[in-house]
């Protein structure tokens, strides 16, 4: 993997919590920005496509972003048991 090397500038509190996280998951802060940014832009992309397909086809119902909701929470868990094996 190619990196870039940034300088950023972050609320102390925000450095100080992500430094104790990363620490926790066994992660460099580099590591831990990275994932946080990914994660991030994945999120951003979700709700662009999200935008995109309401736009298409009306927004989504109760129904369906309880549906929704259901399956984020079973992969954002199975995504954190892995993290944390």
């Amino acid at each position: 993997m190619t990196v870039k090397k940034l300088s950023v500038a972050i609320d102390e509190k925000v450095a100080t919590e992500a430094a104790l996280s990363a620490e926790a998951a066994g992660l460099s802060l580099s590591a831990w920005m990275n994932r946080a940014a990914s994660d991030a832009l994945a999120i951003e992309r979700g709700l662009i496509g999200v935008r995109a397909w309401e736009a298409e086809n009306g927004e989504l119902t109760s129904a369906e972003l309880a549906d929704a909701d259901r399956i984020l929470d079973e992969v954002v868990g199975r995504r954190r048991a892995k993290r944390a094996s």
